[in-house]
C-alpha cells in the first residue's frame, strides 16, 4: 500500500507550486501581497501533485546516483522505447515504431518547435476551447494567429465537439494545423471513439496537421478507457502524438516526454532544430523508464484515491454549494468547475479566493483560452485533509459575500 494521505512540505525547494505563484497565476512579483503568509495557502492550483513518488522510482534513482557519474547523456539503445512500448501495449493496445519515438524536455517546449517546423507566417492554428493556456502561447511564440472552436456545453457540466464549428474553422483556407487534447484539459473529457472518429475525418478532409496532447492518458477514472488519437488514424502521416510519465507520476521537474512523429521528413527537421541537441536529463531517463517498468501498481492506488477525491468533492459541493456545476472529471486530476451562480462575469476568481480564503487556484480566459468565464480549475491530486481544508474556506468566502 501507498500512503497518499502523507502531507509533504515542500516548502525551500524552488518549487513552482509554493514559489512561483506570483508570477505565473497573478503577473506579480514579491511585492504583491495577500491577507495570507505563504504557507498559508492551499494550493490547489498548478498540475502537478502533492503525493510522493512512488517507491520504486525512487530506487531506481538512488541507484543511478550511485553511479556517482552525470555526464552528457542521450538515448542510445533501444531499453527506454521497449520499456515505454510494453506500457503502450499493455494499456492501450498501441503501438508505433522505435524510428518515430523522439524526446523533448516537455510537451509545451515541443508545441514551440513544431509550430516554427509546421506554420508559416500567414497560417493558422485551430484550437478547442477552454484550452491551456500555453496551446496559445505555442503560437503566439511563432506569431502565429489562433482560430477558436468552443466547445458545447450542457447544464450538467458535460462538454462535447461542435463539428460544425470546427469544420467551419477547419475549412478556412490558412488553417494549417490542429491542437488536440486527448483527454481533455481542462474538462476532462475522455474523448469516445465515435468522438475522435469524426474529429479525424474532418481533420483529413482539409489535409491539416494534427497534433494530439495525451499527457493526461494514464489518469482515467476507473472504468472508463482513453483511446489512442494514433488508434483512430493508424496510416495518417500528418498525426503527431505526445505523451509524458512526468504527469502520470508526479516527475514534472525531471522534463522527459515523448513526441511521435510519423512523417520522416519533419521527424528529422524536429531532431535537427532540437535546442537540447539531442541531450537529455540522465536522472529524467532513469526516472521515466523506471516509471513505465515499475509504476503499474502505483499508479493504480493512486486512480482509486483520486476516484474518491472527486466524489469527495462532488459531495460537498452538492451539499454546500449547490449551485456549483461540476461534472466528476473522465480523466486527469483537475476538476473543472462552473461558478457562475455566484459570480458575476467581470471578477476575477483567482484573485478571489486568494485574498478571500486562502486558495490558490486557477479558472477564467486569462488563464484558459476562451470558453471559461467564471470556471474554475481545481487540482485534486492531493490528500483528501487538505482539499476538505480548501473547500471550506472557498464555502465560507462565497457564504460571507451575501
Amino acid at each position: 500500500m501507498y500512503n497518499f494521505d502523507e502531507i509533504i512540505d515542500r516548502r525551500n525547494t524552488n518549487a513552482l507550486n509554493t514559489d512561483g505563484f506570483r508570477g505565473y497565476i497573478f503577473h506579480a512579483g514579491p511585492e504583491k501581497k495577500f491577507p495570507y503568509k505563504d504557507e498559508e495557502f492551499v494550493r490547489m492550483w498548478v498540475a502537478d501533485m502533492e503525493f510522493g513518488v512512488a517507491p520504486e522510482i525512487l530506487d531506481e534513482l538512488r541507484k543511478r546516483i550511485d553511479r556517482r557519474i552525470f555526464g552528457y547523456t542521450g538515448v542510445y539503445d533501444s531499453g527506454y522505447y521497449n520499456s515505454f512500448r510494453k506500457w503502450c501495449l499493455d494499456h492501450y493496445g498501441w503501438d508505433f515504431p522505435q524510428e518515430q519515438l523522439c524526446f523533448s524536455p516537455g510537451i509545451i517546449p515541443a508545441l514551440y518547435q513544431l509550430v516554427e517546423i509546421l506554420c508559416a507566417s500567414d497560417e493558422k492554428i485551430l484550437l478547442n476551447t477552454p484550452a491551456y493556456g500555453y496551446f496559445l502561447h505555442a503560437a503566439e511564440y511563432s506569431d502565429i494567429d489562433m482560430l477558436l472552436s468552443p466547445l458545447k456545453k450542457n447544464e450538467k457540466g458535460e462538454f462535447f465537439p461542435d463539428y460544425e464549428d470546427f469544420e467551419e474553422k477547419c475549412s478556412n483556407p490558412k488553417c494549417k494545423l490542429v491542437f488536440w487534447c486527448n483527454p481533455h484539459n481542462p474538462t476532462g473529457r475522455v474523448w469516445t471513439k465515435e468522438e475522435l472518429s469524426k474529429i479525424a475525418e474532418i481533420v483529413r478532409k482539409y489535409n491539416l496537421w494534427l497534433i494530439s496532447d495525451e499527457i493526461h492518458c494514464d489518469l482515467t477514472r476507473q472504468g472508463k478507457q482513453y483511446t489512442p488519437m494514433a488508434e483512430i488514424m493508424p496510416d495518417y502521416q500528418k498525426l503527431i502524438v505526445c505523451t509524458a510519465p512526468t504527469k502520470t507520476f508526479n516527475l514534472a521537474g525531471l522534463a522527459f516526454s515523448n513526441v511521435m512523429i510519423r512523417d520522416a521528413a519533419t521527424r528529422e527537421e524536429f531532431r535537427n532544430r532540437d535546442k537540447m541537441f539531442g541531450m537529455v536529463n540522465p536522472m529524467s531517463l532513469t526516472a521515466a523508464k523506471a516509471a513505465y517498468d515499475k509504476g503499474g501498481a502505483w499508479l493504480e492506488q493512486l486512480r482509486k484515491y483520486l476516484d474518491d477525491n472527486f466524489t469527495f468533492v462532488k459531495s460537498f459541493l452538492d451539499e454546500y454549494l449547490p449551485d456549483a456545476v461540476m461534472n466528476i472529471s473522465e480523466a486527469t486530476y483537475l476538476a473543472w468547475v462552473n461558478l457562475s451562480a455566484y459570480f458575476s462575469a467581470e471578477e476575477d476568481l483567482p484573485a478571489f479566493f486568494a485574498n478571500n480564503a486562502g486558495v490558490l487556484l486557477e479558472g477564467g480566459n486569462g488563464l484558459f483560452v476562451g470558453n471559461a468565464e467564471r470556471y474554475i480549475r481545481l487540482n485534486l491530486a492531493m490528500p483528501r485533509s487538505v482539499i476538505q481544508t480548501g473547500l471550506e474556506r472557498m464555502r465560507d468566502a462565497i457564504g460571507k459575500r451575501g
